[in-house]
């Protein structure tokens, strides 16, 4: 059972989608916030199809972070996320938030993949 407020992130995810689509040149960059973990797909919609995906579970960046739930763990994960995806060929992304207001962990991520190379 959902409680409230995922209920409206929710329903704030849902209101941003309408407008905001990955394609094959495009992909769509988006993130996942829970209480003990943060992750990042790339997503082509036109195919279906996830190009890339990485979360603070990863073998490389758990060796790294000590938690997965913090600031510091979405900025490595952030910066590993755009690399591998720039050794993909993906430079230009369009990012998808998810519902989740734009600090904290979420903007960590952000800046430090448009630091490392993504362009959003």
């Amino acid at each position: 059972m959902l409680d409230i407020k995922e209920l409206q992130r929710t329903e704030r995810h849902k209101r941003l989608r309408r407008n905001l689509m990955g394609t094959t040149d495009r992909p769509r960059l988006c993130v996942h916030r829970s209480h003990k973990n943060f992750s990042a797909q790339l997503v082509d919609d036109l195919t279906g199809k996830v190009l890339l995906g990485k979360s603070t579970l990863s073998k490389d960046v758990r060796a790294k972070v000590k938690k997965g739930n913090d600031i510091e763990a979405a900025t490595f994960l952030g910066t590993a996320f755009a690399s591998q995806a720039v050794s993909k060929g993906i430079k230009e992304v369009a990012f998808d938030r998810g519902g989740y207001p734009y600090h904290g962990r979420v903007k960590a991520f952000a800046e430090a993949a448009r630091q490392a190379g993504l362009e959003f």
